[in-house]
């Protein structure tokens, strides 16, 4: 029987008052062999690592590394020391998988830019090659609006035509444009809240607000696995940050009661204010936030709610409004809404939107608005082109029909993973669908693999992910066909067989205090 592992807790009753359907997450753990031969391969690595280090001190070998120039000797070191080893004696042996070049739309195929090494992945040369019809797997273009198609793109050709390509000014000074003001009023009505403001960045859009509207004396409590941009603006705000495990209500319940009893440290001051950060989808692991239960908590404690729907916002939910619509509940129930243009929209950007109180207020603090360019008019263009056709508003269903699409392809693809025996995490409506590998050697050995059967896949290791978890992650997409998904499935059967990476025994989560854990002492 294969395991999946449900959310039943909160506050010891059962989720069914809260959830409006099953809520289904899967963290299936690996056999130990599996662990242990992913620990001896890093530690083999390290070895040769160390032998080739010595080799390159004595000129046996090339010193293709970064190091102190001669003068700067007695300064304090540049370059830390273990990063700078483990980029040159371990990733720099996969290296040739990543920063792949491609020269086309990134839809649901590509065109890649071949290029081959001299010295083993130090330096790249390219052939002047185009590898053709790439099946794309790893771009976040969840309904597929990323497209050249003349007849979609001509009122973007408009509006290029109309304002050019750039602003060259802030919104505060001399940036703001009635597109911007279209588009703001637009993803309002979209979300259901009274206001949004759009910025020109996705990742500023997390870290240059968060200092807006938290400082000195608030308390951040942040999921463990948040994004890079969450952190970011977490520590640029100089409030105090706190760690729940991910998804796990019970260590969250635990960080706001003793907020409220404690206080602030040494003082016992209250804290002046306390916002929960949390992603709709985690892009690593595949998982949907809790996030009946974390409003629940949050209004229990009078603690505020930040939601950071990059991936979540266009790719679930009935008709694409993210995880507030996936599980039935208002806008009003969280604070910030915050999601980007990048993906499911196929532009580029970010918005935050909510009560106007509070976009009024980031209009005026905004570090973005006084500082950052304003988002170009043709991105604003093809933003409101795609969120008109997903609202219906260009006298179509095709935006709705992209929504549907992406779930059926989602669904499909998870099911056939499972069955052929492969280790998956994450939800079972997640577009994002990471994919176990754990060894190191198998890293390199499944993307070149993959793209000579013109796959494109990304795949991630240490440190991006744990050092056991090393993974490829697909991101599937409304424009993938039936018959581009089997390819890819047939090929992973296949390339799975002959590396043996279909581990699944359906065990128990390798994560069971996700689900399970009651009582915990904090790490200092």
């Amino acid at each position: 029987m294969k395991m999946s592992f449900l959310t039943f807790w909160k506050n010891g009753v059962s989720n069914g008052t809260l959830y409006k359907k099953t809520f289904i997450e899967h963290f299936e753990q690996a056999p130990m062999y599996v662990a242990v031969l992913t620990f001896v391969g890093f530690g083999v690595g390290t070895i040769f690592g160390y032998l080739r280090d010595f080799m390159r001190a004595w000129g046996l070998e090339k010193r293709n590394i970064a190091e102190e120039r001669e003068q700067q000797k007695d300064f304090v070191p540049l370059y830390q020391d273990f990063e700078n080893f483990y980029t040159r004696n371990l990733y720099m042996r996969i290296r040739d998988n990543w920063n792949r070049p491609i020269c086309s739309v990134p839809g649901p195929q590509f065109d890649l830019m071949e290029r081959v090494t001299d010295d083993y992945n130090w330096t790249f040369r390219f052939t002047g090659r185009t590898i053709k019809n790439v099946i794309n797997m790893g771009s976040y273009n969840y309904l597929g609006f990323a497209e050249t198609e003349p007849n979609a793109l001509k009122t973007v050709t408009k509006e290029l035509q109309k304002y050019g390509t750039g602003i060259c000014s802030t919104r505060q000074e001399m940036g703001t444009l009635d597109k911007h003001v279209e588009l703001e009023k637009l993803v309002a009505k979209f979300l259901g809240v009274d206001d949004a403001m759009v910025f020109g960045m996705g990742f500023a859009t997390n870290s240059m607000n968060i200092p807006a509207l938290v400082g000195k004396g608030c308390l951040i409590l942040s999921d463990e696995l948040n994004h890079t941009s969450l952190v970011l603006g977490a520590r640029l705000s100089g409030a105090t940050i706190r760690i729940f495990k991910h998804n796990n209500m019970q260590s969250l319940e635990k960080l706001l009661r003793d907020a409220i009893i404690y206080g602030q440290p040494r003082s016992r001051r209250a804290w002046r204010k306390i916002i929960i950060l949390v992603e709709g989808i985690y892009s690593m692991e595949g998982s949907i936030v809790r996030l009946p239960e974390i409003v629940s908590l949050k209004k229990k404690y009078k603690a505020y709610l930040y939601l950071d729907e990059a991936h979540s916002i266009g790719a679930v939910g009935a008709t694409g409004r993210g995880v507030v619509e996936y599980f039935g509940m208002s806008p009003d129930d969280v604070d910030v809404l915050m999601g980007t243009f990048t993906k499911s929209f196929g532009a580029a950007g970010g918005y935050i939107a909510g009560k106007k109180d509070l976009v009024d207020f980031l209009r005026t603090h905004s570090h973005s608005a006084v500082y950052a360019t304003s988002m170009c008019p043709p991105v604003a263009e093809q933003i409101i082109r795609a969120m008109k056709c997903l609202m219906g508003l260009d006298g179509t269903t095709q935006g709705l029909q992209r929504v549907r699409q992406l779930g059926k392809n989602t669904r499909y693809f998870r099911r056939r993973l499972h069955e052929m025996g492969f280790i998956i995490y994450g939800n079972d409506d997640s577009p994002v669908v990471p994919l176990l590998l754990y060894m190191p050697g198998k890293i390199g050995a499944f993307a070149r693999r993959m793209l000579e059967k013109n796959i494109g896949v990304v795949v991630v290791g240490f440190p991006a992910t744990p050092i056991t978890e090393s993974r490829a992650r697909f991101c599937v997409s409304a424009a993938h066909t039936r018959e581009m998904l089997d390819t890819v499935l047939n090929a992973l059967d296949e390339l799975g067989d002959f590396l043996q990476l279909k581990y699944s025994r359906y065990s128990k989560s390798s994560h069971p205090e996700l689900y399970e854990e009651t009582r915990f002492e904090l790490e200092d």
